[in-house]
This record gives structure tokens, sequence and C-alpha cells, in this order.
């Protein structure tokens, strides 16, 4: 059996947990660079007959589930899967199984969606890049207390945010598609809706899951009702949000900033538009990226793994199990 670990930027897969069960059993490879073109990624993943993903890192379409000719097992990391074609995984007769979050990690994607906005009100990003050319003092930064936050998405993620909001003196609201005042009163935030949020709060921020409902769903008019001292923070999913409108509002100042850890081609271009923009903060995908996550991903893989092996796979969200 021919294994591989794949997007493992870093080479620090190997490294995160404990790979012997695996020994003597299967030949583990590592692949380090992305595969965003299909040829390169039939080329590159053919022979093998478990792949293990770095989340949603190298999508699995129909064209490249039926182009790989040994494939039996995917091993998912995280809890979704939206970049894998399921239903071509079981056409093909492939099992897919994914790895829980474990508590070692939590809080990851909270953590760094503070940072960003932290980042955002202090300049903190920008004058650090001016202090290492001999600069000194060149923003007026702002405090977030008696600031309003607004939430898009209440879920667990967005919860752990408005907690954090809260901890700093913020007024904290809230919308979604299907959220309700008692699980808003649950939170301790206010339920308001999509128009008032986006034309009130002093920072949005992004915590829904992507589906055909919520793809897109903040766009032109939603950024356009912004206020222009307000930013925009998105490290959920960069589908739900319209990167061309942002862009023209961050290019024209219609908004103050927008933080953002995920794009909608991922790695982001070398010469893409945000990276020439002065008022936003770039991250590269790093909401779940922490040697706790990853330790505990990679430990579940390894345990999916070896219980296919074994004949009897866990975990099993598509195929036989």
């Amino acid at each position: 059996m021919k294994i591989a670990l794949l997007d493992d930027y870093l080479g620090s897969a190997l490294s995160s947990a404990d790979f012997t069960p695996l020994a003597g059993r299967a030949e583990i490879s590592v692949i380090g660079r992305p595969l965003p073109q299909l040829e390169d990624a039939i080329a590159t993943l053919a022979p093998f007959d478990i792949l293990c993903t770095l989340r949603e890192r190298t999508p699995f379409p129909r064209a490249l589930i039926e182009a790989l000719p040994n494939l039996r097992y995917l091993c998912v990391t995280g809890k979704r899967y939206d970049t894998v074609d399921l239903d071509a995984c079981r056409d093909r007769g492939v099992i897919v199984s994914n790895t829980p979050v474990s508590g070692a990690g939590a809080g990851a994607v909270t953590e760094l969606t503070w940072g960003i906005i932290l980042s955002l009100a202090r300049k903190i990003s920008a004058e650090d890049r001016l202090m290492r050319t001999g600069g000194w003092q060149h923003f007026l930064g702002n405090t977030l207390r008696g600031k309003r936050l607004g939430i898009v998405g209440l879920g667990g993620l967005g919860t752990d945010v408005a907690r954090i909001g809260q901890a700093f003196g913020m007024e904290v609201i809230a919308w979604s598609p299907h959220l309700t005042d008692e699980r808003a009163r649950a939170a301790g935030v206010t339920r308001v809706d999509k128009q008032a949020l986006f034309s009130s709060a002093d920072v949005v921020t992004l915590h829904l899951a992507l589906a055909e409902t919520t793809r897109g769903i903040v766009g032109a008019p939603e950024i356009g009702a912004m206020k222009r001292t307000a930013w925009l923070v998105n490290t959920a999913r960069a589908g739900l949000l319209d990167e061309d409108a942002l862009l023209h509002a961050l290019q024209h100042g219609h908004i103050a900033g927008a933080g953002l850890d995920v794009y909608s081609v991922e790695p982001l271009p070398e010469f893409h538009a945000l990276r020439q923009l002065s008022n936003v903060v770039l991250t590269p995908h790093l909401g779940y990226f922490t040697q706790e996550m990853l330790s505990a991903y990679y430990s579940y893989a390894v345990e999916n793994m070896s219980s296919f092996l074994d004949g009897a796979p866990i975990r099993v969200v598509s195929g036989n199990g």
C-alpha cells in the first residue's frame, strides 16, 4: 500500500503525530507542494492507494477521483469534506473518512479572528512593517471598547467570538439566515436583521458554514451598506464573500479595511491585487493551522488509516464502513 500525505507546506505532518502504527504496513510519502492543476494532481497522485488531505487544500472533484486508478481510501483531516465529490467516491468504491475536531486544538480560529481584528484596530501589522524600515508612529489606532461587533453566523465559532467581544466591552449583534432570538439571547447578543448588522457594525466578522444557500451571502449590497470606518473580517470560507466587491470597496475607501484568512484561489497568487493594498491584514489560511490542531488531525488520521488497513474503516462518511 502507498500512502500520500498531501499539502504539507511546512513539512510538519510526520512530526505532528505518531505514525509508527503504519510502519511496515504502508509506504508513506509526503507531498509538500500545492496541486492546483488537474493534470499535475493526476500525475502526482496516481500511484497512491490512500490519500490523506490537509483540510480543503486539495479539492477532489469527480474528474480527479475517476483518474486515480489505485485510489481506495481518502482520509480527510477535519470535520468537513465539502471539497470532495462523495458521489464520485461512491461510484468508484472509494471509502472516505473524516477526523473529529479535538478539544486540544479548539479555539484556533477564534484566536486568529481576534488577532486580525486587533491588528486592524491598532494597525499592528502596518506599524510592524514600518518599524523595520526605520519608521515610528504612522497611524492613530482605535479602541474596541464601546464599538459594535456584528457576527454573521452564531454557531460555535461565532459564539466564541462574541464572548471575547463582550470581554472587550463591545456591543455584540448577530445575524444568520436561521438565527432565533432565543439562540441570540443564550449567547448574550442581540439578533438584528442583515441590513441593520452591515449598516451599523464597526466590525463585521463572518462565521457561517459554506453551502449553496450561503455562497455569496455577503456581496456588493452588504459591503456597500457598511460604514466607511468599518472593518470586514473573513476567517470562515472565501465563498461566503464576493471578493471582487470587497476589493472594489477597499480600493476606493468605501470601508476602512478588511482582514482575510481565506481566498477564492489558494495559495493567493503572487501578484493578486489584495497584496498591494495597505488597508488589509492578510494571513495564509492559518485559522486551523496550529501545532495542537495538526497533532489532533494527524493522530486521528493514523487511526483512520490503520483501521482501513485492518479492513474495518472508522469515521466513514462515504463508502462501506
